[in-house]
């Protein structure tokens, strides 16, 4: 059990959440919600003792063991399927003890080390490291490759299989679906459904809290409200609760004036001055009930397009590749129109990206036909696509770059569509939040009028506000839409038809999402299950640029920013380590002033942006590097 007991919580001068107490006993699988900077991150640290409340205690039984998904790996020469298997830490001192026990002869030891291996199921360590392994998408030969062979995106997967191998009471998950494709997702949902300890997750995806929650704790406005049943019952009980409250206050308000409007007519009046006196007590009883405050939900909708040719644009047995006579897919046919509404599934490196960027015309195609619209006017957002925006420059800035003749109030106006209101449009991106970026990478696309759009990923770094207002967008959209996306709830709202993108073809598929998912879920029992025991290297590698020499000069950058990089988390870090310390001293707050305080508190909150920045850039040099590795060695 985890007991909050009267909970306040601060970072710096600013309240998170206040008196906050709640019991989360075994089996109770809760979702943390609600707007960014509102806490979630900050209680996890909390539960972890990483922070400590400003008031009230929290508890946790000591004999519980509590896993969380590590953000970084330290011993990169293991092998990627020793570090997972180390998530089990009394496992691993066993099989130590074992090894100096046969090493001693001692037999006596050796007797009841197996007999505690039996009791942690310890024979079938092996077996389930490999079927997590294999469910989050290593292959076979990947499990005895050292941790330095993978790239960010898969060391942040070897950081949850860790997590999972732990024989935890209490798990905790910080957005755990990021960098996963959705086959890895479901896989995921299906695991954590039948876990069996306390488990708190924070996401932005509704559809994987709907799958894996029977609890959402939503945090709004220094309070933390809970709500029995998954992500779709508390939407339900949330708005209920809302009505009910702002009915209350209205009858209150209309109350309270009565009774106000009575004591001011009759209050100096003798022959009344009882029954007013009377008016003042039930004044003074009445509850205080606040309104509802109205959230500034963020909504846009895409322009109409110029044309909406039919077709947009047709694909006739066609091969794609980055390198002549290198094909990823092969035979690919396909017809985009303005109602095309296409979701592409499929797992991480099948070529999904490829097809996106076949589509956008950015690869020469091999063989077949390739036919598109004169008036095809296309959207591309690339996985990556917040690299292509400069860091230096602002947001009008970028809006100007795509129309040099419009005018500063033009921009403004277009811009405040996507919440970039006053200074904020004329501020340099680079400290704005990855959501921020995401939005203007957005509004650059909608403001080119596209009649095609190509969303590879949209959903990354973006809150659960944003997804859903694209996902809104979307449905007023006159053009075609292609979406890759490991967020089922962006998938169902607004595809109609899928593909899956597998042993280098394309297959339309002859069925919605969910039946896809029970397949999906039955793929990879069975993937697990011939897995156990089976760890043979031939990983396929595929190309990803066109030209080799451009590729080898992009390595060699990359590999020069990843030292550089994480010395500087390490700097960052320090000075975190360093502010903490001062801030945690009580001589501070005696022997310096409230600004001064205050400039400590904002130069911590400068390093801990700086810091996910860095951290971001590190995991997408790493992922960067994997891939082009991987494509020069095809």
């Amino acid at each position: 059990m985890i007991d909050f007991n009267q909970i306040t919580l601060r970072v710096g001068t600013k309240v998170l959440i206040e008196d906050f107490s709640m019991q989360i006993h075994n089996k109770m699988h809760v979702g943390l919600v609600g707007k960014n900077g509102t806490g979630k991150t900050s209680l996890f640290n909390l539960i972890l003792g990483h922070y400590e409340a400003d008031k009230g205690n929290v508890h946790i039984q000591p004999h519980l063991q509590m896993a969380h998904v590590e953000q970084e790996i330290r011993n990169i020469d293991q092998t990627a399927f020793d570090y997972v298997l180390s998530g089990d830490a009394e496992l691993i001192e066993l099989r130590k003890a074992e090894q100096k026990a046969l090493d001693d002869n001692d037999g006596i030891a050796i007797s009841h080390i197996h007999q505690e291996l039996e009791r942690i199921d310890g024979y079938r360590a092996d077996s389930r490291a490999a079927a997590l392994m294999t469910g989050l998408g290593f292959n076979p030969e990947d499990l005895h490759q050292p941790i330095a062979h993978f790239s960010g995106g898969w060391r942040m997967r070897l950081n949850i299989a860790k997590a999972l191998m732990c024989r935890s009471d209490i798990l905790l998950l910080d957005e755990p679906t990021n960098h996963l494709d959705f086959e890895t997702v479901v896989w995921l949902e299906n695991w954590l459904k039948g876990y069996q300890g306390i488990l708190i997750i924070i996401s932005h995806d509704k559809e994987f809290l709907d799958h894996t929650c029977n609890y959402i704790l939503h945090l709004e406005q220094q309070k933390a409200n809970l709500y029995k049943g998954n992500y779709a019952d508390f939407q339900r009980m949330r708005a209920e609760k809302l009505i009910l409250q702002q009915t209350m206050y209205e009858k209150n308000e209309k109350t309270k004036a009565h009774l106000e409007n009575f004591i001011r007519r009759f209050g100096a009046k003798a022959t009344k001055a009882k029954q007013a006196q009377s008016r003042v007590k039930a004044l003074a009883k009445l509850a205080d009930i606040a309104p509802v405050v109205a959230t500034n939900e963020f909504t846009f909708s895409f322009l109409k397009p110029d044309r909406l040719p039919d077709p947009l644009l047709t694909m006739d047995n066609v091969a794609i590749g980055y390198e002549v006579g290198k094909p990823i897919l092969n035979n690919v046919n396909l017809t985009l129109t303005p109602d095309t509404r296409l979701g592409l599934l499929g797992k991480n490196g099948e070529g999904k990206s490829t097809l996106i960027k076949a589509i956008a015309g950015q690869l020469s195609i091999e063989n077949g036909d390739y036919t598109a619209s004169e008036f095809l006017n296309i959207g591309y957002f690339a996985q990556h696509q917040l690299e292509y925006l400069t860091v230096t420059e602002s947001p009008m800035w970028h809006i100007q770059m795509l129309d040099p003749l419009i005018s500063t109030q033009e921009i403004r106006n277009f811009l405040g569509q996507f919440d970039f209101h006053g200074d904020k449009a004329l501020e340099s991106i680079e400290r704005f939040s990855g959501g921020e970026k995401a939005r203007l990478a957005l509004a650059m696309i909608v403001y080119q009028k596209p009649n095609l759009l190509l969303l590879d990923e949209p959903t990354n770094h973006l809150d659960l506000e944003m997804r859903e207002a694209i996902a809104m967008a979307l449905q007023t959209f006159e053009g075609g839409v292609v979406i890759v996306s490991h967020d089922a709830s962006l998938l169902e709202m607004c595809c109609d038809q899928f593909a899956v993108v597998r042993n280098h073809t394309v297959t339309l598929y002859e069925g919605d999402l969910e039946s896809y998912r029970t397949q999906v879920v039955t793929e990879r029992s069975n993937d697990e299950k011939s897995a156990a025991g089976t760890s043979t290297p031939s990983t396929e590698a595929k190309l990803d640029f066109n030209e080799r020499k451009n590729l080898n000069a992009r390595l060699k950058k990359l590999e020069r920013d990843i030292p550089k990089l994480e010395a500087e988390m390490a700097k960052i870090e320090a000075k975190i380590a360093k502010l903490d310390d001062i801030l945690g001293d009580s001589d501070t707050y005696l022997n310096k002033s409230h600004d001064e305080i205050q400039t400590l508190n904002a130069q911590k909150d400068q390093c801990s942006t700086d810091l996910a920045a860095a951290e971001e850039a590190w995991l997408m040099a790493g992922d960067e590097i994997e891939t082009i590795t991987a494509q020069l060695n095809a």
